[in-house]
């Protein structure tokens, strides 16, 4: 198998693990991002700098700080690499990425909604005080040191609930799961609802 051969079938095996993501954004950002670490050659400039910029654009709307310019962006970059680059790898990327950005979904990130629940900046954990009982189970099991407070001890007083740090938690949930009293909820950052998860 020739190294053009072997950089098709990874942009083959890229493509399928892209498809196993529910959300239109994140399925075209991790395209990609393995198509720039993987198969892109680099020899022409439309693909190289219109994928380095599509990037951009797609990190921003999963961050929940894109615009309705960024989808714009990335729809005139997949156009304008379908038509220039120069091999069928940079073609492939554009028409996978030319596939997704006129859903709703990728709209709905402008607004702040990831429906598909993929995108964790649109999300986060958080205790409900009144159903905090402060038994630390959450505080054990947090790798990320994100809970702040501490374990309620019988014989002392004046304890405020546990919190979660937002900005050191990376949203594994493993705080939620181990919750006795269902004091951890999910919620979306832009309504504040809680999510079933």
């Amino acid at each position: 198998m020739t190294q053009e051969e072997q950089k098709e079938k990874k942009l083959e095996d890229i493509k399928k693990e892209a498809d196993e993501k529910k959300c239109p954004v994140q399925k075209s950002l991790y395209f990609v991002d393995e198509f720039l670490s993987g198969p892109m050659c680099g020899k022409c400039f439309p693909c190289s700098f219109g994928s380095y910029e599509a990037r951009v654009r797609l990190r921003r709307l999963a961050g929940g700080s894109g615009s309705g310019e960024d989808i714009a962006a990335v729809k005139r970059i997949a156009s304008n690499m379908s038509e220039a680059s120069m091999c069928k790898k940079g073609k492939d990327t554009a028409k996978y990425m030319l596939e997704h950005v006129d859903s709703r979904e990728f709209t709905d990130h402008v607004s702040g909604v990831c429906a598909q629940r993929e995108c964790m900046d649109y999300f986060k954990y958080t205790v409900i005080p009144d159903k905090c009982n402060m038994c630390g189970d959450c505080l054990d099991v947090c790798r990320d040191n994100a809970i702040i407070g501490e374990k309620r001890k019988s014989y002392l007083s004046g304890y405020s609930p546990f919190e979660i740090a937002q900005k050191r938690c990376s949203k594994c949930g493993e705080c939620m799961k181990v919750c006795p009293t269902g004091g951890i909820v999910f919620v979306s950052v832009k309504e504040s609802e809680i999510v079933e998860v």
